[in-house]
């Protein structure tokens, strides 16, 4: 009896004296200051931070993409698709672009994306370069382009959620338009296409211009069946100048 209490002692010894060391060890592991080197990592998602906590970029999967319930910086998000990509973040915590990108096949065709985004302060997107490529029952449409965009002046991210649950709730689409237009004019919400450069739907490839409204004004391009076309339009969309003349 008298041997077992011993070695029950000096098992119990050697179990305390082996947790303290890893404690130790994988304490020092985590205080280290210097650069950790490593071969492959597999991870889910990556929270870049400064030193006082504040979260500056994300790299992240598409589970992990924050969406409506999520909060970074004290920020609550709306909910939105998730992608994989990466979000980036201002001196305040406030997102201020990022890069997604998806594709998939689909029942009919297939459905493919690329987007990189550059968002106004406290605002959504105001440059976006983009490819898409869609396939639907045998047709295949591809675009690639940069967009300019003007965005209100008095829009705020904290207003642009409020705003999209209100107009989620509205179930009248004409009723849901005319609200929407209303935030507009008020600078509030929604953005205006101003500048196009690249290949837009149809097949064209150029630089397109637009109105305050956005509405196309101008553009200069060789189109799908190869011809270089340089067109201006008024405010309703019809020609009244083209080179080549016909």
């Amino acid at each position: 009896m008298k041997k077992i209490k011993t070695e029950i002692a000096i098992l119990r010894t050697f179990t305390i004296c082996a947790i303290t060391v890893m404690t130790v060890l994988v304490s020092s592991a985590f205080k280290s200051t210097g650069n950790q080197k490593f071969g492959t990592i597999d991870v889910e998602r990556i929270n870049v931070v400064e030193s006082d906590g504040t979260v500056k970029m994300v790299i992240t999967n598409e589970n992990h993409f924050p969406s409506e319930g999520d909060s970074i910086n004290n920020r609550k998000y709306h909910k939105r698709k998730k992608r994989a990509g990466m979000i980036f973040f201002n001196e305040e915590g406030m997102e201020s672009g990022g890069f997604i990108y998806d594709g998939a096949k689909t029942k009919n065709g297939h459905e493919a994306g690329i987007s990189l985004t550059f968002d106004q302060y406290n605002g959504d997107q105001v440059i976006q370069l983009l490819t898409t490529d869609i396939e639907k029952n045998g047709k295949r449409q591809k675009a690639g382009y940069l967009v300019f965009n003007d965005r209100g002046d008095n829009e705020t991210k904290e207003n642009m959620m409020q705003i999209v649950n209100e107009l989620k709730s509205i179930a009248d689409r004409k009723e849901r338009r005319i609200k929407y237009k209303e935030y507009q004019e008020k600078g509030m919400f929604g953005s205006v296409k101003r500048v196009a450069l690249g290949q837009i739907p149809g097949g064209q490839n150029g630089l397109f211009l637009f109105d305050k409204k956005g509405n196309i004004r101008a553009k200069f391009c060789v189109d799908k069946d190869n011809y270089v076309r340089l067109e201006s339009y008024d405010k309703k969309g019809n020609i009244i100048g083209s080179w080549p003349t016909k």
